[in-house]
């Protein structure tokens, strides 16, 4: 018998029994906790992951499979020139409408494929933080100066993180440009214009089915059209798919056609926009699964498969706990998590550096779906909150979250990881006093 074994049992029952024993069920404080995380739970899942996350997994396979080790080196690794891999990586996430979970598996797929340590920092910072459509909503709701900063904080930090990270780690980023300068050239498979045309139709997909609701109350303007149509345009990008499936993957046209047909039908028959996405992402995954022409495709599925794998249980240990600790703030409902949030907003007002400080860490440890930083901003700043802890909170929070840094330690490790976070909030507080003591 092994006696270490049969102790950490033990012990293990011990604690759950006890934790069972303890349950603080009369606690208003501790149930309302645990509804809020129930209720994140459920609105992340009917909400963010099949119109978020599963497209954002497809679009980190096309990345794996499709985009050669070569080209992702070209523009992010050693053989690229500093300014164009920062640059790149900087402005990336005006195409994304991402957030801090759904920027994971993008990448981790240029990390992979070779993209140097600062470059991929800087594009897993920007993605989510300068989203071209929460810069318009902070803008329009927060105000212009609170938008121009954004825009500004968003892409300085994207450069001077990914250059502090490369330079912390310059050593292990040495062996890796050198084995890098010695990679042979490879030809790509296809014209780069056809990968970049079945990417960006995918991003395309992504960007417009997440377009957010503009609120209640307006109802005019190029922002509401979009949403209000979003499905029509998501569409039409659809057979833009169609095409890039028969014409350059050369997927068997029947296949495709059967897939498109089936598609739009549930979105005839099923008022739930989930319906149509479920039905399109597992008709892509069998007829891709099932292409015998070129091992490619199925690879892309797999990948895809592979990324879902490794990230989404993380997530869901991450939502879980964000909801238990901080609660669930999203559209119109607001329940409170175990760590009150009249202490949160007690404990932000002002322009002191504590202020500012721990409103760069709860926004780094918060989770926010894309564009939902705002109203919540909204709602803390009406409620005493000052303007420069409201922009630490905007820089750190959409790009940081506890799912995130635990799916990031997963990717490059513990001490990169609190490296980065460190890195993050620190800046995000310098920022924030900065544009306190101007705009406060």
């Amino acid at each position: 018998m092994d006696i270490k074994k049969e102790i950490k049992i033990l012990i293990w029952i011990i604690v759950i029994f006890l934790f069972a024993y303890f349950l603080p069920l009369d606690s208003e404080r501790f149930t309302t906790a645990i509804w809020a995380t129930l209720d994140l739970t459920k609105w992340y899942a009917q909400e963010h992951v099949i119109l978020c996350l599963l497209p954002a997994f497809f679009i980190a396979g096309v990345i794996s499979v499709f985009v050669s080790q070569g080209a992702v080196m070209k523009y992010f690794g050693a053989k690229a020139k500093k300014w164009m891999a920062y640059t790149v990586a900087s402005v990336s996430g005006t195409i994304l409408a991402v957030c801090s979970c759904t920027i994971l598996p993008l990448f981790s797929s240029i990390h992979k494929r070779g993209a140097g340590l600062g470059p991929a920092v800087a594009f897993l910072y920007s993605g989510p933080a300068i989203n071209i459509l929460a810069i318009i909503l902070t803008a329009r709701i927060l105000g212009f100066e609170m938008g121009v900063a954004r825009v500004i904080g968003a892409v300085v930090f994207a450069v001077i993180i990914g250059s502090a990270m490369s330079f912390i780690y310059r050593k292990e980023e040495k062996i890796k440009r050198a084995e890098q300068l010695s990679f042979p050239e490879i030809p790509e498979k296809r014209p780069m214009w056809k990968t970049s045309f079945h990417f960006f139709t995918l991003v395309l997909i992504l960007v417009f089915a997440n377009w957010g609701n503009p609120g209640e109350g307006v109802a005019e303007g190029t922002w509401y059209l979009i949403w209000f149509y979003k499905w029509y345009i998501t569409g039409f990008f659809g057979l833009f798919l169609v095409f890039s499936l028969i014409y350059i993957l050369k997927i068997k046209w029947w296949h495709v056609i059967l897939t498109a047909i089936a598609t739009a039908a549930s979105g005839f028959l099923f008022s739930s926009p989930l319906i149509p996405m479920v039905v399109g992402i597992a008709g892509l995954s069998i007829i891709t699964l099932l292409d015998k022409k070129d091992p490619d495709n199925a690879e892309w599925t797999l990948s895809t498969w592979d990324f879902t794998k490794q990230i989404m249980p993380l997530l869901a240990i991450g939502v879980v706990t964000a909801g238990f600790l901080l609660g669930s703030t999203h559209d119109d409902t607001t329940m409170a998590g175990i760590i009150p949030n009249d202490w949160i907003v007690a404990l932000v007002g002002g322009n002191s550096v504590f202020s500012n400080l721990f409103a760069s860490v709860v926004g780094a440890f918060m989770y926010f779906a894309t564009l939902t930083e705002v109203p919540i901003l909204q709602g803390l700043m009406a409620a005493g909150m000052g303007k420069g802890p409201a922009l630490a909170l905007l820089l750190a929070g959409p790009s940081l979250s506890l799912p995130n840094m635990l799916v990031i330690r997963g990717l490059m490790g513990t001490r990169k990881t609190v490296v980065y976070v460190i890195l993050v909030v620190v800046m995000a507080t310098i920022s924030g006093l900065i544009y306190g003591y101007f705009f406060g």
